[in-house]
């Protein structure tokens, strides 16, 4: 049921905005807070921030690696890039543990488009 409000009042916004999508008037005494678990919060930032973290981290390898194949870096370059790359790795990877994460945790899926890792 789609609620739409033909009216210049702010009161028949209002009502319409309180019936839920059961077609119910909703009750503020029990909705009328925001009840939420910190730890879920924490962890579901946490997520997301890894996750595009991880995906920068990926971008940053297939660029090195294009750069290699192309000789446009030395050998000093490559061996920098590498140890950074996998000081980055093992960063992430402590973050995730941390936040008590899973490796396909951070696989987030995008519906249509699949998987974004």
């Amino acid at each position: 049921m789609e609620a739409q409000v033909a009216s210049n009042s702010m009161s028949d916004f209002v009502n319409v905005m309180e019936i839920g999508r059961s077609g119910n008037r909703i009750d503020h005494k029990d909705s009328g807070r925001l009840n939420l678990d910190r730890d879920k919060v924490k962890n579901g930032l946490g997520q997301l921030v890894l996750t595009l973290v991880k995906l920068l981290h990926e971008l940053l390898e297939h660029q090195a690696i294009r750069r290699m194949d192309a000789g446009t870096l030395t050998d000093s370059e490559i061996e920098r890039i590498g140890v950074t790359l996998m000081m980055q790795a093992q960063e992430i990877d402590r973050l995730r543990q941390e936040f008590n994460l899973a490796e396909e945790d951070l696989n987030l899926d995008l519906g249509p488009l699949g998987k974004l890792l």
